[in-house]
C-alpha cells in the first residue's frame, strides 16, 4: 500500500539515521495511514486516509 493520504496528499518524508557512531544512512518517515470506508458522493468507498484527516473530521465514515 502506498503511504499517501487520499485527502491531504501527505507523503513520506526522508531524513538520516544518526546513531552514536555517526554512520549516516537514509531513512523514511511514513505518515500514519489507515484504510477506512468513507462515504464519497453518497456511496461508500475504501480510502487511504491519514489520522490527522480522521481526527479533523475531513472524512465522513
Amino acid at each position: 500500500m502506498a503511504a499517501v493520504c487520499d485527502i491531504c496528499d501527505k507523503k513520506p518524508t526522508f531524513g538520516n539515521n544518526r546513531p552514536w557512531s555517526r554512520k549516516i544512512t537514509k531513512r523514511r518517515f511514513n505518515p500514519n495511514i489507515q484504510r477506512v470506508r468513507a462515504v464519497v458522493n453518497g456511496t461508500p468507498k475504501r480510502m487511504n486516509v491519514c489520522t490527522g484527516c480522521l481526527k479533523a473530521g475531513k472524512v465522513s465514515r
